[in-house]
């Protein structure tokens, strides 16, 4: 499934099941005594089965209810929705996407940004919000690193520096712009309300995050332009200035396109001399052989050679 909850080759119910399983066991009690129950109830998978097959994945369920509702559903409440207010619910999940923007992964993607000489233009795909376009803004604390960004209003984000990692250092950044297929705007309350039903309940740290970078997004625009990550790459990166050593970059976003179009975009990323880097799920970006590890977690590449395991939300970083 490489974290997006939804395999074509199985049930929806087995979809659900595995989610409990394999997604929110551990991380969300209630997403997974709720993922459970929707894999066994005939009304909320008849509701399901409604909707194009790409618009069934729990969490878009999830933080569709919780977005109309304006709280975490339980079971009842959920099968309620579905089937006394199925026309809302539908027409919210087939609006909106599931367009996490954990600013935590920026913690993630700084060194391997740090790495490169400056100055940087950074462009992200799939940016959603552009939380992760403000990696300069942020502090950062690795523990044994700490390291100040240029916005004294903006989050420090923590992320646990393992293996030989190297030096850590603010990036250079002169530049910033992002693509996305529907982009959702820091400033707008619907879309704000949306990013926050996108983190699962209880996790109340990850939601104080998120709301800190929307309000450091308000305070610093980033534009990031409606298109796809094939057809409106070129043009974006004509527009970096010269003088920048252009980086292209993406967290969670591979998952959801077909095999086809990622070996199109890791094509393209190389025809446009750009620099890459990638933080997926294992299998994601072709071609990439990674060594064991003890969990599951994102690799980080840069232009398809593997550096690092990464935490999906920015927690730790594992150095290869």
């Amino acid at each position: 499934m490489a974290m997006t909850g939804l395999d074509d080759q199985v049930t929806t119910a087995e979809n659900y099941r595995r989610f409990a399983e394999n997604e929110a066991a551990g991380r969300s009690p209630a997403y997974e005594t709720l993922a459970r129950a929707v894999a066994s109830d005939p009304d909320v998978l008849g509701f399901l089965s409604t909707l194009p097959a790409d618009k069934r994945q729990p969490n878009l369920l999830f933080a569709a209810a919780r977005h109309l509702l304006r709280t975490a559903p339980d079971a009842d409440r959920l099968r309620e929705l579905a089937t006394t207010q199925a026309e809302g619910l539908r027409a919210t999940m087939l609006a909106r996407r599931t367009q996490t923007n954990e600013p935590g992964r920026c913690a993630t993607l700084l060194p391997a940004l740090a790495a490169l000489d400056g100055p940087l233009a950074l462009i992200e795909v799939g940016a959603s919000a552009g939380l992760c376009l403000q990696v300069d803004r942020y502090s950062y604390d690795y523990g044994h690193t700490r390291l100040t960004g240029r916005d004294p209003h903006a989050p420090t984000l923590r992320c646990r520096a393992e293996g030989p990692y190297p030096e850590l250092r603010m990036p250079e950044v002169t530049w910033a712009a992002g693509i996305d297929l529907n982009p959702l705007d820091p400033s707008d309350p619907e879309d704000r309300s949306w990013l926050e039903c996108l983190v699962w309940p209880g996790q109340t740290a990850r939601r104080e995050r998120l709301v800190s970078a929307l309000a450091t997004a308000q305070r610093h625009p980033v534009p990031v332009h409606e298109g796809d990550l094939l057809e409106a790459l070129p043009d974006l990166v004509a527009q970096a200035p010269r003088e920048a050593r252009v980086v292209v970059f993406h967290s969670a976003v591979l998952a959801y396109v077909t095999p086809r179009v990622r070996a199109d975009f890791a094509e393209l990323t190389r025809e446009l001399g750009v620099v890459w880097i990638a933080n997926e799920a294992p299998g994601v970006v072709a071609g990439v052989e990674t060594p064991r590890f003890e969990t599951s977690p994102f690799v980080l590449t840069v232009d398809g050679a593997p550096t690092a395991f990464t935490h999906p939300h920015g927690d730790w970083i594992h150095w290869m």
